[in-house]
């Protein structure tokens, strides 16, 4: 494949490719504050250049292939709301049809396994991707991992480190992947306080002044480099196993 991007190809070559074996990747990003040294872009990039990354991978290692769809920019931010800018709030309800009908188009289409990856672990997608298997499997599977970038994050680094957003393991990816768009000087020093993650009106301007959850203090380039080789091996083999799980019914 010259590319794994859905959008480089015409009609005619991906319906060649669907017919070929090719998986979907959907991946969905939101726009939300991510502290005061990153850009609001950072889940929307990290979904989709990860899964660019991770499908090319997976092709070259495991001999699977996928294409993959623009990554979708907004999604429910409601918990970012108290630093009163740099969001776009989708509620839950549209961004669920959204991404429910966007895996009803891949399946018309022909394709009979579609992954959904996440840009940010907030996002509540099982009852969308339940309705979805309900309709049209076996013919069409679509797969929500769990995402592994704690497990990974305690793998590679030092798991006393705390995070949950914009934290070191963001801010070690985005000054190993795209560094020009971090501000050194703006990097918190301290980490937020506590957070109760089943709060169900979850304000983060409640656990933290700078909108860091965590502690973005620890972050390095030489960190974020091999962070980035397991997030994009590990990804590249949930590929796998979703490919390999849709072909055997499940």
């Amino acid at each position: 494949m010259k590319s794994h991007k859905f959008i480089d190809y015409t009609y005619l070559e991906i319906k060649s490719l669907i017919d070929a074996g090719c998986l979907a990747i959907v991946p969905t990003g939101c726009t939300e504050q991510q502290g005061p040294h990153l850009a609001v872009d950072f889940d929307t990039w990290f979904a989709e250049a990860v899964s660019l990354e991770a499908a090319q991978h997976a092709a070259r290692c495991h001999d699977v292939r996928a294409l993959v769809l623009p990554a979708m920019p907004f999604g429910p931010t409601p918990e970012h709301r108290g630093f009163g800018s740099g969001y776009v709030n989708i509620p839950h309800s549209v961004h669920e049809e959204c991404v429910y009908f966007v895996l009803e188009s891949l399946a018309e289409q022909g394709f009979d396994t579609i992954v959904v990856w996440r840009g940010c672990g907030e996002h509540r997608l099982e009852e969308a991707v339940d309705r979805f298997n309900a309709k049209f499997r076996p013919s069409c599977v679509a797969h929500l991992p769990p995402l592994p970038y704690h497990d990974i994050w305690c793998h590679v680094a030092d798991p006393s480190v705390s995070g949950g957003h914009a934290d070191s393991f963001t801010t070690s990816i985005a000054l190993h992947r795209r560094p020009d768009t971090v501000r050194l000087d703006r990097i918190p020093s301290t980490s937020s306080r506590e957070v109760d993650w089943n709060d169900p009106h979850l304000d983060f301007a409640k656990y933290s002044d700078t909108g860091v959850i965590g502690d973005a203090s620890q972050a390095s380039a030489e960190l974020g480099r091999r962070l980035w080789q397991e997030v994009i091996s590990t990804t590249a083999e949930i590929f796998r196993d979703c490919r390999g799980q849709s072909m055997r019914g499940l």
